[in-house]
């Protein structure tokens, strides 16, 4: 029997803007094509051992959060997340957990929070918020599908060389308004700004994640298909207000 086991990492700490729902959403997606799933939650001071686990999620939190945690990554975790990302596990990464893999954060004022440093990334912090429901297309390579969320950060976040967008926006402000890069991706790591839940409303890039966590243990695994008629039409509801 195939089971996927899932690490939400700090999920006490890291849930703004309903993030949990996209374990709920997994979960269930796993549940309907009778999948067993593991939801293990490591939170601070719980040891991590990264090849427990076949996909990892992490949650948005606010500047204050995420300097709470930085004694604990700096206990451990963040070389055995730093492994797990170069291992080709699986990641989700939403907001603050996103901001949290690349290199720092330094906030409006010049404080500098160093970060674990996994992806080849920074963000700036600025006084104005970033605020409202967007859309970006992903790449042809994640399945060209386009998303729809809910974004709110302060942060403006800007890619190396080593990494490549999650997608384009197509309404919105995205990494920082700019230059129109939404998320990032490398190797089997998937961090996007989207709030929302990013995956109820679009089944598409959730089963894309999924499979991509699955086949490295079950290499001929097929999702069979699910009667994504809600989901869509949610999807497609919201789509149809940012772009008419």
């Amino acid at each position: 029997m195939y089971k996927l086991r899932i690490c939400h990492l700090y999920p006490d700490i890291l849930n703004l803007y309903g993030d949990r729902g996209n374990i709920i959403c997994m979960t269930r997606r796993m549940q309907w094509r009778g999948i067993e799933t593991e939801v293990t939650g490591i939170s601070v001071g719980d040891p991590l051992n990264y090849e427990d686990y076949d996909l990892f999620f992490i949650g948005g939190g606010q500047d204050f959060e995420q300097e709470v945690l930085l004694k604990d990554l700096a206990s451990g975790k963040s070389a055995q997340i730093r492994e797990a990302i170069e291992a080709e596990k699986v990641f989700l990464a939403i907001c603050g957990g996103y901001q949290m893999l690349g290199q720092y954060y330094k906030t409006w004022d010049g404080h500098q929070c160093d970060f674990i440093g996994a992806l080849d990334l920074y963000t700036i912090g600025e006084k104005e918020r970033m605020i409202g429901n967007y859309m970006y297309q992903c790449d042809a390579s994640d399945g060209g599908y386009v998303v729809v969320g809910f974004e709110n950060h302060s942060g403006k976040t800007y890619l190396g060389e080593k990494v490549r967008p999650m997608g384009t926006v197509l309404s919105g402000y995205g990494n920082n308004g700019k230059d129109k890069t939404e998320g990032a991706r490398y190797k089997n790591v998937f961090a996007t700004y989207s709030h929302g839940s990013l995956l109820p409303k679009n089944p598409g890039l959730a089963d894309h994640i999924l499979k991509t966590a699955l086949k490295r243990r079950y290499p001929d695994i097929e999702l069979e298909a699910l009667d994504d008629t809600f989901e869509n039409n949610a999807h497609d509801y919201m789509q149809h207000r940012l772009h008419g």
